[in-house]
């Protein structure tokens, strides 16, 4: 059954994916079995896309089916699994840009590999994230945007972190539309990724050194 979850979502079969959702859970399967599946099959899509066979709206139509599932999952891991969280995300996508998929992809995965994900939704101005950061006191940034001119506004998000003294005490990875190692300069931020894959495997080596409370 768990195979074809993962083989449902890869192939992005909707109605299959939710109907096994339900199915395993009936049966009592562990939840964190089900967003562990989601995972493995988020990375053959990362891989497919990466390879050209799948674009832009598979992306899109992934991010809905998991969305679907985790509205069956979530509810079931309240009080289940307590465990040490791998550190702590406060993202958004940046002022004027109002693209959510590829955001939404990416908390999901970091949300099912361990960590505390704060999301802020989209057009999120730079002081709304220095206001969330004083707050919630994360060990990282994460800014995504898919049109270039939210690079101006991830270069004035990092900027506005800087002034308020908060900047040191976070690490930045930038990501989304065609962001690259420019971009990321430009930005001042410390890292980029291209995909959701590749923005998890950042936070894992910037908090692995990071004792979390």
């Amino acid at each position: 059954m768990s195979d074809k979850l993962v083989n449902a979502i890869a192939e992005m079969d909707d109605e299959q994916a939710l109907a096994l959702t339900q199915e395993l859970l009936a049966q009592g399967a562990d939840p964190m079995e089900i967003l562990t599946d989601c995972r493995t099959a988020m990375e053959e899509v990362g891989r497919r896309f990466e390879q050209g066979e799948y674009f832009i709206s598979e992306l899109i139509l992934a991010g809905e089916i998991l969305k679907s599932i985790s509205a069956e999952v979530k509810p079931r891991l309240s009080g289940e699994h307590p465990q040490q969280k791998a550190g702590k995300i406060v993202i958004g996508t940046v002022k004027g840009d109002i693209h959510d998929i590829a955001k939404d992809i990416v908390v999901f995965m970091l949300d099912v590999n361990g960590f505390e994900v704060v999301d802020l939704g989209v057009d999120v101005p730079p002081e709304r994230f220095v206001e969330v950061v004083k707050a919630e006191q994360p060990d990282i940034v994460a800014l995504s945007g898919f049109l270039t001119l939210a690079y101006t506004s991830m270069k004035e998000t990092v900027a506005a972190l800087k002034e308020a003294g908060l900047r040191e005490q976070v690490k930045v990875m930038v990501g989304g539309g065609t962001v690259d190692a420019q971009v990321c300069a430009y930005a001042g931020a410390d890292g980029w990724g291209i995909d959701a894959m590749t923005a998890v495997a950042l936070a894992k080596q910037w908090t692995a050194a990071v004792p979390q409370a």
